[in-house]
């Protein structure tokens, strides 16, 4: 940003410009590619996949690069492999027989030495991606099996899907929602699933996150459905339509693109397609408590961070379009400040969580009573909020130093201590019965009998009255003898 846009900042939005500054002192990369032994800098290849990146990638680059060790080079190197199968899937220049070709066998071409494309179309902004395909393919070919197998698996699953779609006719919508579903998994569901395995492959994670198959999923089409959700007007003009028909055709539209008025007015946009919008939110929020549940589950900080922030862009992104016009006129966009202010904050699940349900608690805030998706969003807003009670419950309070405290004036607080007591007692009620299982099973005293080196709570308390009684009795004979003594001997 110029110095200008930082000055008008300052004056117009003082809190952003304060969040921008805190941002660009505090949260630099720590990263240097060139001297970081595990990035494969070293290498002329591996150096133009880095480029590439930077040159394909509009948000994921950053968080790529700050993934620990050599996790951050195998996963920019499966970014590659699916940004080239979605620039082939998105070319609507190919032939759609030969397109669907090419898809299901690309995860073969990955691993060909030498392989690379150069019928893309000139528009195609990634086609210089498959041009030179074949750096990519030689620093694939360099990783560890556990590593390289869930990128090819993903890879095969992935461009079998895309060439299902790509057989459709041109300009063939997705009829209804499990279609779109299904289309979603095949794109970003199964981009979630290839993760887990690497992120468990690496040893980062553990092995069990690999088997998180439906936790993954959703996190991927949770993230899908926000870019399809907001690019409806950028895809309709490609001559894609992922809208599902059953959600825009009953507002009497043929295709998305009567939704995006030609004069790019905000006026000029139909009451409809608000509607449309709102029931596009609702179904993209109800992955969100998933989502929320697997980044429960991350336990290395660069991959939680890698997963959390473009959560958290995702569900601002979603409170961005929800009833706003401007979507069907133009690419919209949080604002920078925003941005910055979520990627500091998106450092642990609780606070991801409180992130999800403050932007839940404004898209209710602003749902009209006569939207036909009123309930869909009233019951979606609910559940995170309802998540987030759940795994972060209100009455316990973690303060920034010192240990958790419960509020025992909530009526939940207070069960909750009572049944914390109560699981207290049992466990030291089980304890004991066992340790008097085990003694007599040695033919040692029981505790309670007479000669068991154990007493019970009750023979304590007794046993210590009678020393202090006899500590009493002999201070007060003490005391008498020594007063007598004093007595008889001043009479002498």
């Amino acid at each position: 940003m110029p110095l200008s846009t930082y000055l008008l900042l300052a004056l117009t939005h003082p809190n952003e410009f304060r969040t921008l500054v805190q941002y660009k002192l505090w949260h630099s990369s720590t990263r240097e590619l060139e001297t970081d032994p595990t990035s494969g800098w070293e290498r002329e290849s591996m150096r133009k996949c880095w480029a590439f990146l930077d040159m394909t990638s509009r948000s994921f680059a950053a968080v790529i690069k700050e993934l620990e060790g050599g996790l951050a080079r195998t996963i920019c190197l499966y970014y590659l492999v699916l940004r080239g199968l979605d620039t082939i899937e998105d070319d609507m220049t190919l032939d759609p027989d030969y397109k669907q070709r090419l898809l299901r066998a690309f995860h073969k071409h990955t691993t060909t030495p030498g392989w690379t494309f150069t019928e893309s179309g000139p528009n195609e902004k990634d086609r210089q991606l498959l041009v030179e395909y074949d750096v990519v393919v030689a620093e694939l070919l360099l990783l560890p099996p556990a590593e390289l197998t869930p990128i090819l698996d993903i890879a095969a699953k992935m461009g079998n899907g895309m060439a299902d779609f790509a057989l459709r006719p041109a300009g063939h919508a997705v009829e209804g929602q499990a279609e779109y579903d299904l289309y979603c998994h095949y794109v970003a569901g199964l981009v979630g699933e290839g993760l887990s395995a690497i992120f468990a492959a690496s040893g980062k994670e553990g092995a069990s996150l690999a088997r998180q198959l439906v936790l993954s999923n959703s996190m991927g089409i949770f993230l899908q459905k926000t870019n399809v959700t907001r690019d409806v007007c950028e895809d309709a003009e490609e001559g894609r339509f992922f809208y599902p028909a059953t959600v825009y055709a009953p507002y009497g539209f043929p295709t998305p693109r009567e939704m995006c008025p030609t004069s790019h007015e905000e006026k000029d946009v139909p009451q409809g397609a608000l509607w449309v919008q709102s029931a596009m939110v609702a179904n993209a929020l109800t992955h969100a408590p998933d989502a929320l549940e697997y980044l429960r589950l991350l336990k290395n900080q660069s991959v939680f961070n890698f997963c959390a922030i473009p959560a958290a862009m995702a569900v601002a992104t979603l409170e961005l379009c929800f009833m706003n016009p401007g979507m069907f006129v133009r690419n919209v966009k949080i604002r920078k400040a925003v941005a910055a202010d979520l990627i500091m904050r998106s450092k642990n699940p609780r606070e991801v969580s409180l992130i999800f349900r403050e932007y839940a608690r404004k898209i209710h805030a602003r749902m009209l009573p006569h939207d036909p998706n009123f309930m869909k969003l009233s019951v979606v807003c609910g559940k995170i909020e309802q998540w987030h009670e759940h795994a972060y419950p209100s009455f316990v309070q973690l303060p920034s130093s010192g240990s958790m405290t419960v509020r025992t004036q909530d009526p939940r607080g207070a069960v909750f201590v009572a049944e914390e007591k109560a699981a207290s007692d049992e466990r030291r009620r089980r304890q004991l019965d066992e340790v008097r299982r085990k003694m007599a099973e040695k033919g040692m005293p029981t505790p309670g009998t007479v000669g068991s080196p154990l007493q019970s709570d009750a023979y304590t308390r007794e046993a210590m009255m009678w020393v202090v009684g006899i500590m009493l009795g002999f201070l007060v004979v003490g005391s008498g003898l020594a007063y007598w003594t004093l007595w008889y001997a001043g009479r002498l």
